[in-house]
């Protein structure tokens, strides 16, 4: 199945509510590779890797969030080229 890549920035109520580890669970789940990190102003930026149907379930997921998180802005892009990720991390 071909890789995809997407870049996600989201903002809300996003940083000390679990929200990476959420994030890293829910690729670990779906075998989506890549990394998530808070930013410093606040938001929260991923870069996911995987086959299409897991992405789109894994972005359905981040629009949610966490269960403490409020999710305010959610936006998603695709990029390439595909970085062959081998896992998925918290930065």
């Amino acid at each position: 199945m071909p890789l995809k890549s997407l870049h996600l920035n989201i903002s809300g109520r996003v940083q000390g509510v679990g929200f990476r580890y959420f994030v890293k669970h829910k690729a670990d789940d779906l075998h989506i590779s890549g990394w998530v990190r808070n930013t410093p102003d606040g938001n929260l930026e991923i870069e996911a890797e995987g086959d299409d149907q897991n992405l789109e379930i894994f972005t359905d997921w981040m629009k949610i969030g966490s269960a403490r998180a409020i999710v305010r802005l959610f936006s998603v892009s695709e990029i390439s080229p595909i970085r062959n990720f081998t896992n998925f991390t918290i930065r």
